[in-house]
Order: C-alpha cells, then structure tokens, then sequence
C-alpha cells in the first residue's frame, strides 16, 4: 500500500502495518522537548496531583531560552524552577543557556528520520527538516505524554509542495516560506506539508530547518522533507547516529497520495517581505521599498543560525547602519555565537553598528531586550508579526530573510538586499 512520510511514519510510532488520513492513532513519542516558558512551570503541579515522573528522562530535552537571561524577579523564579525540575527528575539533556530548543535539537544530535517528536511549543515542527514527525502539543497533552511516552493524533493528509529551480542570489528559504504564507495561505489546518524539488535538495540543513519551522505559520500540523545524504551528514557531524538505509525508508512513495501539490517556481522569485501583521501579507520586496524602520532584528530560531548570520555579514561588511536605526542581533546558540566569532562574521556586524543580544528567544516571543514602543516599526528576520508580538500592540513588525534586515538597516527602510550583494548601492 503506497504512503507518504507521514503516514509511514506515524503507522511505525502505532504498531500498524499502514495508517490513512483521518484515521485516529495512539502513537509512541521518541522525544519529548519543552522549554522554561512550556515545561516544568506548566507540568510540575499536574505530574505531582498524580504522583507521576517522567516516562523516559533520557528521552526528555528541556532547554532554557525564553526567560534567559533573567531580567525580571518572575523570570528569576521560572528559571530556578526550570532548572531544580531537570535535576529532581533526572532529565540529562538539560541545555541552560546554550540557545532556542528548536536549534539545540539538532546541534545535539537528538533528531533522527522517522522519529516522533512532541515539542511543547508550535514550532517544534523545526525538527522535521530531518524526516521526522515533529509536531507542537499544549501543555496539557505535554504533561500527559512526559509521563506514558504517548499521545493520540488524527494521521493528517499530506500537502505536497514542490520548490524548482535555482534561487538566485539575494533569495533565501525565508522568502520561499513568506510567498508560501501568501500563496497557501495560513489555514492549512490537519494537513501536513512535505517539501521536495531541486531547490529543497540543493539547500543545507539549516535552509531545510526554516521550511520545516515556517510550516506553523501555513498552519500545518507538521512541515518535513526526506532525508538524503545531507541530512546523514548533519546528524553524523553532530553526534547522532543514523543508518545508511534512512533515505530509502523514510521518504514517500511514488505513488503516495497527496492532498495537493502545490509548486513555486524558486528561480523566478524575488526577495520577499511580510508587511504588518501577518505572514500572509508578503510580496516581492520592492513592493514594500521605502517603509521606514527604527529597528532591525536579527534573531529567533528561524532567523540567526551561522547561516543567517553570514547573510548578513555579506551585505554589511564595510558598511553601517543608517543614522537613527538600531540593528540588534541575537544568535540562535551559544555554538552560533562562537562559530561566527572565530570566522570574523560577528566582527563585521559590530563594525556596522549592530548591538549584540543573548542567544535566547528574546524580542521574538515578546521578552527581554529589543521590544518595540508604541509607533515604532521593524523588520526581523523571525518568523511572526503579529500585533504586539515584539512589543507594543500598536508597533509594527515586517518580516524578511537576514538578507533583508541587514539591507533594510543600512538603508533605514525597507530594502532590497541584491545590489548590495553585487557591490551595487539601491537607489535612493
């Protein structure tokens, strides 16, 4: 019987032969991963009302990065929670500090093909650039599968969306999602989105990463790509250990059925920006050229891994920011932090102005430094600009691919990236 990812998948986590869409399974979760602001603070009580532990702490990752570092007596006290839960319950793959839970995932090696993975945040989805089913739970259902291991799940129909094409320069899997968002819209409810095309397989892992994360913001139940050799590779380089055999087992068949097939001809398109306040609202970028910024952002687990970070340092080296404009920037993790310092790349954005932020998720979710007063616009390279997300309801927020922010700060206005990269100045 043909299948898709999902559904192969999901069949193997419920000890079935096959599974189709609609059907309700209970499945088994190979990993459960929460965070200080959705872990031990929201399970703590409930797991002590019933006289629970942890099902598997080895097969448990919390990691600290939405309240780091404290800057208020309240985070203070989530953290101190946080971080006596991981030591009374015996959870190893603590990571404090060390950067955004959906890039220490990988970094660490804990996502391997065909696993299942129970995130307690929408955007755990990350993980599923690696074949794997990744998927965001409340934390209701988180407390339930941190103590059976389980969890129930209607086996979703599968959107497939082909990327062809060579991305011209200037053009990242950032502005693929943000025309995704525009073009699929927001409302793909129950389905999964499985991505594939020549562009997809062209792109590294931490390209595939941002078409994973982004497919909460379609409102997919899961976003996932097939493993190849790339993905062996990652896993290998950061501690995980993999099969030769995934790529063969974990990918959909040639005759599974898809819900849809959706294609984006990735050569044609331009840099991208989302205007205020949704995602969907995208267009090329100079359809936005001229919106005026106080603020640039570059952060969040979508947004300031090494990649991104050198994205920026291209279009910023022997440049500076505009006069009124503050460019913050926040690395995914502490990794990314030490990588882009050894290789210069932090130097060059220094140099230009910027003002170094905690790895964490910071302005992102709305916490620590780099929120917005009232009145006041930015553009970010995270994934969401919904009112009052970065700050005050009444700031605005455009999105856009590191690229973009870098050019954007330079200009002080939203700006196209690509004649900075031929070592050409945009027109004022």
């Amino acid at each position: 019987m043909a299948a898709t990812l999902v559904e192969k998948i999901l069949a193997r986590a419920a000890g079935r032969d096959a599974v189709s869409p609609g059907d309700i399974v209970t499945i088994g979760v190979d990993l459960a991963m929460a965070h200080d602001s959705s872990g031990p603070r929201r399970w703590q009580a409930r797991l002590e009302a019933l006289g629970a532990r942890l099902w598997d702490p080895d097969r448990v990752v919390i990691v600290s990065d939405h309240y780091v570092p404290a800057v208020d007596a309240e985070s203070a006290a989530i953290l101190k929670q946080t971080r006596a839960f991981a030591r009374d319950y015996g959870v190893k793959h603590f990571y404090d500090m060390k950067g955004i839970c959906h890039v220490i995932l990988p970094e660490n090696g804990h996502v391997i093909p065909g696993m299942v993975i129970a995130g307690g945040d929408s955007h755990t989805t990350n993980a599923g650039a690696f074949g794997a089913y990744a998927a965001g739970f409340g934390a209701t259902d988180m407390t339930a599968i941190a103590a059976t291991g389980e969890t129930w799940t209607t086996v979703p129909d599968t959107i497939r969306v082909e990327i062809t094409g060579t991305l011209s320069d200037g053009v990242t899997a950032k502005d693929v999602m943000l025309a995704l968002c525009r073009d699929l819209g927001m409302g793909n409810h129950f389905k999964a989105v499985e991505y594939d095309g020549e562009a997809v397989r062209a792109m590294d892992m931490e390209a595939r990463m941002v078409l994973a994360n982004m497919a909460a913001e379609l409102g997919a139940e899961t976003g996932l790509i097939a493993p190849d050799d790339v993905t062996l590779a990652h896993i290998r380089a950061h501690g995980g250990t993999v099969g030769d055999d995934a790529p063969d087992r974990w990918r959909s068949d040639g005759d599974a059925v898809f819900a849809r097939t959706f294609k984006l001809d990735g050569a044609a398109l331009a840099p991208q920006a989302a205007a205020p306040h949704s995602p969907a609202n995208s267009a090329d970028v100079g359809d936005h050229d001229g919106a005026r910024i106080d603020q640039a952002y570059i952060g969040a687990c979508v947004g300031a891994k090494l990649s991104d970070l050198r994205m920026a340092a291209a279009v910023l080296k022997g440049r500076k920011i505009a006069p009124g404009v503050r460019l913050l920037v926040a690395p995914a993790s502490a990794r990314v932090t030490a990588a882009a310092a050894k290789d210069g790349t932090l130097e060059t954005l220094i140099e230009a102005g910027a003002v170094m932020l905690p790895s964490g998720c910071g302005a992102c979710a709305g916490l620590g430094a780099g929120l917005l007063a009232a009145g006041e616009v930015c553009i970010s390279s995270t994934n969401r600009n919904f009112k009052g997300r970065m700050g005050h309801k009444d700031a605005s927020v455009y999105l856009g691919s590191p690229y973009t922010v870098a050019a954007s700060a330079i200009e002080g206005r939203v700006a196209d990236p690509r004649p900075f990269l031929t070592g050409r100045r945009a027109a004022a």
